[in-house]
């Protein structure tokens, strides 16, 4: 049967109306991110009208509306009421309406407690992109506290003192850590120590705050010790050719510095499923906004 090609008329009007209920879906959620309508009212006008905006919106599209959760919990979130990221409001049934609705409510009902902080310790190999990850989180997400760490190297080209690391001499670090000022320490590449002052973490995760520790794998592993409750999120490059481009395209290793560092970046790699969590990092903003999603992830079922 030969192959009928639709009037351009008829093409121009669908194009038209495919745009048109694109606008209207996004209207929908930005609704719902603006906290002008409740999710629930989208799943009333939803079910009570097949052709509408909010019917077709897809549930994964309304549920990162909502302020505070993003793609990673909200994937997490719908997995666990059991509702395929592909189905649309709807398209849900008699079940997982009510399912859906019940979570709503009770989130709700939540909204108004206090959010747990966290203490939230990003580490992973070298070259991985931890530092531009929290410097992200840092410049986009003023409510987390960015523990900064003191060490013992150099700064790199563009670093802050106070606000990268905390750039100290070795007595001065001998110092910090006969005063017990220290949360942990390692000793990172056989070169330089690297430490976490305890007193700003402490004070901020007793005010209610967040705080992300971005340190190495040994430094995790004594954060978790003394601290049980801290949530070990991996950073993982998008392949091992990716990280071997980043570490020398960065250029501040010579070729035998960076040939010892991708050997320590081999062990590191083998001690991801020590972690809670892990983010690839393929795009800063996208993984930043991961872990960010992380700190709260445990509270929303």
């Amino acid at each position: 049967m030969p192959r009928v090609t639709p009037p351009d008329v008829d093409r121009v009007a669908a194009s038209r109306a495919a745009v048109a209920a694109r606008r209207a879906r996004a209207a929908v959620k930005q609704s719902v991110a603006d906290q002008r309508r409740s999710p629930g009212e989208v799943l009333d006008a939803g079910w009570a009208n097949p052709g509408s905006a909010e019917a077709t919106l897809r549930v994964r599209e309304l549920v990162s509306s909502v302020p505070g959760l993003g793609p990673v919990r909200s994937a997490r979130i719908l997995a666990e009421l059991g509702i395929s990221e592909s189905k649309r409001v709807g398209g849900l049934g008699v079940r997982q309406r009510a399912i859906l609705r019940d979570w709503f409510a009770r989130r709700e009902r939540r909204g108004s407690a206090p959010t747990p902080s966290r203490l939230v310790v990003l580490a992973g190999p070298t070259a991985v992109g931890k530092g531009a990850v929290s410097r992200h989180i840092r410049e986009h997400h003023p409510n987390v506290l960015l523990s900064v760490s003191a060490t013992t190297r150099p700064p790199r080209p563009g670093e802050v003192d106070g606000v990268d690391y905390r750039f100290v001499t070795d007595d001065e670090f001998d110092r910090l850590v006969s005063a017990g000022a220290m949360l942990e320490t390692a000793t990172v590449h056989n070169a330089y120590r690297y430490g976490t002052p305890r007193a700003p973490i402490e004070a901020a995760l007793a005010d209610g705050r967040s705080v992300l520790l971005e340190i190495d794998i040994q430094g995790a592993r004594a954060v978790k010790a003394v601290m049980p409750d801290a949530i070990l999120v991996f950073l993982l490059p998008p392949s091992w050719e990716e990280l071997v481009r980043r570490l020398i395209g960065r250029g501040t290793e010579d070729p035998a510095e960076q040939s010892r560092r991708l050997e320590t970046a081999k062990i590191e790699l083998a001690a991801q499923d020590e972690f809670d969590y892990r983010v690839v990092n393929t795009d800063v903003s996208q993984a930043a906004q991961e872990v960010v999603d992380l700190m709260a992830i445990h509270d929303e079922i």
